[in-house]
């Protein structure tokens, strides 16, 4: 049988997982545990079709061994050379995906700070999935690598310098291992050579980020120290004016870091709207005459023109505009008004190509004569899996 890589994405309440088949490609079966720290806990899997099991107990060790049953029952147990772990922040520490080791553990946990959501849930799934198959090796592909070609021009805030010296207080940037699949993905795509090519690249989902990507290397991103920063997203904010901060403490009576959760998990699309952070029911609600839903969807879009403009300016040139993420492949109004707001760039949009390109569907959505701008599904589970490989 071919070799296959697991990919595991831990949450502090979910575990994703995917079998890839190395040589294919193609995932051979997936699924999620939920609501894990639940007593109603549950997996879901999907191979030849969806079933639903409860977990016990309802944690990160019982999920991985209700993962391992299963992989054991449909026999795919065999085929797994190496597990893949998606992790959120590596810091400074790593520039490229690693083997996972004692000293790699440490380091990750000790960037838990710049990560406390996330890192901890990652660690969890990676000592689980360790107990469970502690004879092949474990990989991390941390989402900041990719970012850790920005220069010091791009990546240090006008701060006081001994910030970034003594405490890491810096633009890190996040969704680098799709910014990074979808680059390569768009010169393949294209005909370009990627140490040759000049991309932007938009991922667009409940959390969204752009980039600017020169020979397949990052050069500028949105996100910054946390993934609050830049785009409107689904709940977040994305940029503000860092006395608002204190302000709304004073005006609500509450603390710093409630002020910072009302940033992350009330804002964005879901606080300008009052309505939903799901642009799908917004584009709903707005053709139905939800003004707060029009006024989210406007504020997004022009936000987004405005970074993909303000990231021209750190490439010598643009050999296309990518959509990625959820609604970068399937929302064709965002990637239209979006279009039309850059068409000072020389972007002129093909609006049969734009309404084609989505549920899957890929290419390039602007006239002949336009700046290129294309949509790219993502594959982040892939680009994991590949890394993964390498260390085979």
């Amino acid at each position: 049988m071919d070799p296959a890589i697991l990919v595991i994405n831990s949450g502090s309440s979910s575990l994703k997982f995917s079998l890839i088949d190395i040589a294919s490609h193609l995932v051979l079966i997936s699924g999620i545990a939920e609501k894990l720290g639940l007593p109603d806990g549950y997996l879901t899997v999907k191979y030849s079709s969806k079933e639903t099991f409860p977990l016990s107990p309802p944690n990160h060790v019982g999920a991985m061994e209700n993962i391992v049953t299963i992989l054991q029952h449909y026999q795919l147990s065999d085929r797994i050379l190496a597990v893949g772990h998606r992790v959120v922040h590596g810091g400074e520490q790593f520039k490229s995906s690693t083997l996972i080791d004692h000293s790699v553990l440490l380091e990750i946990e000790r960037c838990i700070p710049f990560a406390p959501l996330h890192n901890p849930a990652h660690l969890e799934g990676i000592r689980a999935a360790m107990k469970f198959a502690p004879n092949i090796p474990h990989v991390a592909v941390f989402d900041t690598a990719f970012h850790q070609t920005l220069s010091p021009t791009a990546f240090l805030y006008a701060l006081p310098k001994y910030l970034y010296v003594e405490h890491g207080v810096r633009r890190y940037g996040f969704h680098g291992t799709s910014h990074r699949y979808v680059s390569m993905e768009a010169a393949r795509f294209l005909g370009l050579d990627i140490q040759d090519s000049a991309f932007i690249t938009a991922h667009l989902g409940n959390g969204a980020s752009a980039a600017a990507i020169l020979n397949g290397k990052s050069v500028d991103t949105t996100m910054g120290f946390t993934p609050l920063e830049g785009l409107v997203m689904g709940t977040r904010s994305g940029d503000i004016d860092p006395a608002l901060v204190t302000y709304i403490a004073e005006r609500l009576g509450i603390s710093a870091n409630e002020v910072v959760n009302l940033l992350n998990k009330k804002s964005g699309l879901l606080g300008i709207s009052e309505l939903s952070s799901d642009v799908r029911d917004l584009q709903d609600a707005a053709a139905n005459g939800h003004e707060g839903a029009q006024l989210a969807l406007d504020i997004f879009v022009h936000r987004l023109a405005k970074y993909i403009a303000a990231l021209t300016v750190s490439l010598p040139r643009v050999d296309a505009l990518v959509f990625t993420g959820g609604i970068g492949e399937n929302a064709a109004l965002i990637r239209e008004k979006t279009i039309r707001k850059l068409a000072v760039l020389g972007y002129a949009l093909d609006v049969e190509a734009n309404q084609r390109f989505t549920g899957g569907n890929q290419g390039i959505i602007t006239t002949p004569n336009s700046t290129k701008a294309m949509v790219i599904n993502t594959n982040e589970e892939l680009m994991i899996a590949l890394d993964t490989a390498k260390f085979l």
